[in-house]
């Protein structure tokens, strides 16, 4: 299997400032996916050293083209999904449904450590790229498969996206006011959530691999990654029996002054403990509620977040709170909390503030890219520290097929077959542009008076 793989190395192994190798340096990943659970789960891999070849059809990845809620990017760059989550990998593109394209996709196989894939079980049956079939072709392959409901039971093919999932994990019936229709949360956390899972469940299984000298195949879902994020919240309601409710700006689990308040020039801060009696008779002074730092229901942190009041305490403390912290600024609040070690709170920021946040940059949680179009950039980087072999971020995100020839022609495709290949999908390219030109122009057509 190692044997093979230089072929496909553009470039000298990977190697860090300090000349030590990264984790999974001389890994090759064939990424077969869309969207962002299966890129993301590669982009981590790759973050860690491993070669990622994203193979895409000859439309490419959906996301590539996706410019936002209102059009935002520029014309002609890529869609901002597909930024994010497909740095340093390298795109070769071809159509899996021809024999060429079988071809190559075996020749590929033949040298990887990991297939990854998050296309639906019935499309991969039909390209040959089933389990079963490349487990007895390939022993040693990680096969990693992510889905939205899981491999087993009635839902099992149903379709998702990051928000459905959300809605049957009951993240979203959880989620806002008691008195309104419950809310999506922000971003999309299930798919993100779901990556983690399934690169997670790849380096398990390359361990094993490691230690007993079998492959596998590794399975996530989004359904059981929305599970996972609400471990602590689905216990308690099995162990109590006892639902949770929906509590706005507040935690439905956790009561007392957990939660976020608005100041006075619209900003909001999270409060979410006072750890010691100092600080809390600090914070009573300046919030100008002195009376709470003298009542016996709230002097304790665990009183502060619930233990031992009623349901009537944590509103009447609720609304001493809202009171006071719009009775200041942001930056007065800031600056109180800052001389305040025992207090934990943090200044609600939006994702424009969190790309200029300088602690994001102290510890590389941002990185910067090159985008066709666009030009320089952040995006999230590599947001794991290891000590002795790190791993970074790896370059730019590719442009369509921009690695055909280097990956074919290592492979032992002539130059005659690649142009082949190349052509196809280019063919199919425009054939459905026309397509899209001529529905346009209809639809033009219709709408003149």
């Amino acid at each position: 299997m190692r044997a093979v793989n230089s072929i496909l190395h553009p470039t000298p192994t990977d190697l860090q400032v300090n000349n030590m190798p990264e984790p999974l340096d001389g890994m090759t990943v064939i990424e077969m996916t869309i969207a962002v659970q299966g890129p993301a789960a590669a982009l981590y891999l790759r973050d860690m050293g491993a070669q990622v070849i994203k193979v895409e059809p000859p439309l490419g990845d959906p996301s590539r083209y996706g410019r936002g809620r209102q059009n935002e990017t520029p014309d002609g760059t890529m869609g901002p999904q597909y930024v994010a989550v497909n740095r340093g990998k390298r795109s070769i593109c071809i159509d899996l449904k021809t024999d060429a394209g079988a071809k190559v996709i075996q020749s590929l196989l033949a040298t990887a450590d990991v297939f990854l894939t998050n296309y639906r079980e019935a499309a991969l049956q039909s390209l040959n790229l089933g389990y079963d079939q490349l487990h007895q072709q390939f022993p040693k392959l990680i096969y990693a498969s992510v889905n939205g409901f899981g491999p087993k039971g009635p839902d099992a093919d149903k379709a998702m996206l990051d928000g459905v999932a959300a809605a049957r994990g009951g993240l979203v019936h959880h989620t806002g006011y008691p008195d309104r229709e419950p809310s999506l949360v922000g971003p999309i956390v299930i798919d993100t959530s779901g990556a983690m899972q399934l690169a997670l469940g790849v380096m398990t299984a390359l361990l094993s691999r490691e230690r007993y000298g079998i492959g596998q195949r590794v399975q996530t879902s989004a359904l059981g990654a929305a599970l996972w994020l609400q471990q602590w919240e689905l216990t308690h309601v099995a162990m109590t029996g006892a639902n949770l409710n929906r509590d706005g700006n507040h935690h439905p689990n956790i009561s007392g002054f957990y939660g976020t308040y608005r100041t006075s020039d619209g900003g909001a801060i999270m409060l979410a403990q006072v750890m010691d009696q100092e600080g809390w008779d600090s914070f009573c002074i300046f919030a100008d509620v002195l009376e709470l730092s003298l009542d016996p229901r709230f002097q304790t942190p665990g009183q502060r977040l619930g233990e031992g009041i009623t349901e009537e305490d944590t509103i009447e403390l609720r609304g001493i709170l809202v009171t006071a912290f719009a009775q200041k600024t942001m930056g007065q609040w800031v600056d109180f909390l800052y001389t305040q070690p025992e207090i934990i709170w943090e200044r609600v920021r939006d994702w424009q503030e969190v790309l200029e946040d300088d602690q994001n940059f102290a510890n590389g949680y941002l990185a910067k890219i090159n985008v066709p179009g666009a030009g320089e950039t952040l995006t999230v980087g590599n947001l794991i520290a290891l000590s002795e072999t790190p791993g970074s971020e790896k370059g730019n995100p590719p442009e369509l097929g921009e690695a055909n020839e280097g990956v074919l022609s290592g492979l032992g495709f002539s130059d005659t077959e690649i142009e082949d290949i190349e052509s196809h999908a280019t063919r199919i390219r425009e054939e459905v542009l026309r397509e899209l030109l001529k529905s346009a122009d209809l639809a033009a057509k219709h709408q003149k008076p």
